[in-house]
């Protein structure tokens, strides 16, 4: 029986053979990133690329994937160690600063980029880059009470005052609410080239469709 029969039995066989093969990068592996990532292996995507620099802290482990035995380490390589072990899925795991310079680089051969960094130095980097490369792109946040989910050619950077200053309120339950729409989204646009962009409020677990005013 496959690791995925149920998801199988949801989504068809097909989709899953597609899902199986499509290229997606995901860069950033904290809060959204690393649970997207652990998300979409478990739905049956084979070809998972993570980008990250940072390294596990004991803060993380109440709304990130990691473990107790983790800390220290770089996020990317104990993510990929971790998917490995469940699912026998090889993550290939970039430990690096993702940066203007480098972004080609690091994001090359990607069938969809999914932004979930906490910097708007690297979120443009992103942007940018996908936006001359015409590669579609996936943006993800969470601020507060508040989530979104946007494609880029309707998403905004915000301003730097607005990055991770690391003392910032966090519910788990608002960053698995967020990882669902993400990875729905991401499972539309394999399915049919959909692009659906949402924002995600908690309070009155609100799920509304994102337009440009």
């Amino acid at each position: 029986m496959s690791v995925f029969f149920h998801e199988q039995l949801y989504r068809s066989r097909e989709l899953l053979a597609r899902v199986r093969e499509f290229e997606v990068t995901v860069c950033g592996a904290g809060a959204l990133g690393a649970n997207v990532v652990e998300s979409l292996a478990r739905q049956g995507f084979g070809r998972l690329r993570v980008c990250d620099r940072d390294r596990v802290e004991e803060r993380n482990l109440s709304t990130q994937p990691y473990y107790r035995s983790d800390i220290g380490a770089q996020k990317a390589r104990a993510l990929a160690h971790a998917l490995y072990r469940a699912l026998g899925v090889e993550l290939d795991a970039r430990a690096d600063e993702l940066t203007a310079a480098n972004a080609g680089k690091l994001l090359k051969g990607s069938a969809l980029v999914l932004d979930a960094f906490d910097n708007s130095a690297s979120r443009q980097a992103v942007k940018d880059y996908c936006a001359g490369a015409d590669v579609p792109c996936l943006h993800a946040g969470l601020a507060g009470d508040y989530a979104e989910v946007i494609w880029n050619e309707s998403y905004r950077v915000p301003l730097a005052a607005q990055d991770d200053v690391c003392d910032y309120p966090l519910a788990r339950n608002l960053v698995t609410l967020a990882v669902a729409v993400v990875c729905e989204s991401v499972i539309s646009f394999v399915a049919d080239g959909t692009r659906r962009s949402f924002t995600v409020t908690l309070r009155d677990l609100a799920v509304r469709p994102f337009t440009l005013e």
